[in-house]
């Protein structure tokens, strides 16, 4: 190999590293990193392919959430929520069968064959009140905070059936954290503050 080739080698290794260990090819190719390197580092094992367009060094510890790395590196603005987002909170004994996200009416469709994503359309509004950011193997992932979530989720009840919402709900006033006010903040936000109120008073 080249004295230039190994340079190039190393410079996107670091490049890669910067970007917490897993970058998008267009990204890539963005921050200066040549296809041909690129192709080079994961021929010699340097990075391996976790999604199409998507590469992460190989000496980094095995992702713990595969599935939400994968979709917050292939669709940037996707939220995760509802049921996805009560696992990651802990206030669901449901096992998520996709990711689902939030995306803001308009956006361009995601195309991603794996993992399996439910996408749903939310307002503007919606869209951009109670987001986190987490960073998960070096990967940020945007999450709708807790309060933000039951009330999406009782917004969705219908499709998610109230004995999921409910039981999010229990776990939730159960634990040393739950905030009244702020939980009516974003039922507000959502339009289900009466809706919410009656079980929330129900179970006090």
């Amino acid at each position: 190999m080249s004295e230039k080739a190994e340079k190039n080698r190393e410079k996107a290794k670091n490049i890669i590293m910067l970007h917490g260990g897993s970058i998008r090819t267009s990204v890539a190719i963005e921050a200066g990193i040549h296809p041909r390197t690129l192709y080079l580092l994961r021929d010699q094992g340097e990075i391996e392919q976790i999604s199409y367009g998507v590469y992460r060094l190989t000496n980094l510890p095995p992702i713990s959430n595969p599935d939400l790395v994968t979709v917050a590196l292939r669709i940037p603005k996707a939220v995760i929520c509802l049921i996805s987002a009560l696992s990651f909170h802990e206030l669901t004994t449901q096992v998520p069968h996709s990711v689902e996200i939030a995306l803001k009416k308009g956006s361009e469709v995601p195309r991603l064959k794996h993992p399996p994503i439910s996408v749903h359309w939310f307002s503007a509004h919606t869209y951009s009140a109670g987001i986190e950011r987490h960073i998960i193997d070096g990967v940020k992932i945007q999450i709708y905070n807790i309060e933000k979530t039951i009330a999406d989720c009782f917004k969705f009840r219908n499709k998610l059936g109230m004995d999921v919402v409910l039981e999010s709900l229990r776990i939730y006033k159960n634990g040393k954290k739950y905030n009244v006010s702020k939980l009516l903040k974003y039922a507000r936000i959502c339009r289900v503050e009466k809706i919410i109120i009656p079980y929330f008073e129900a179970m006090l």
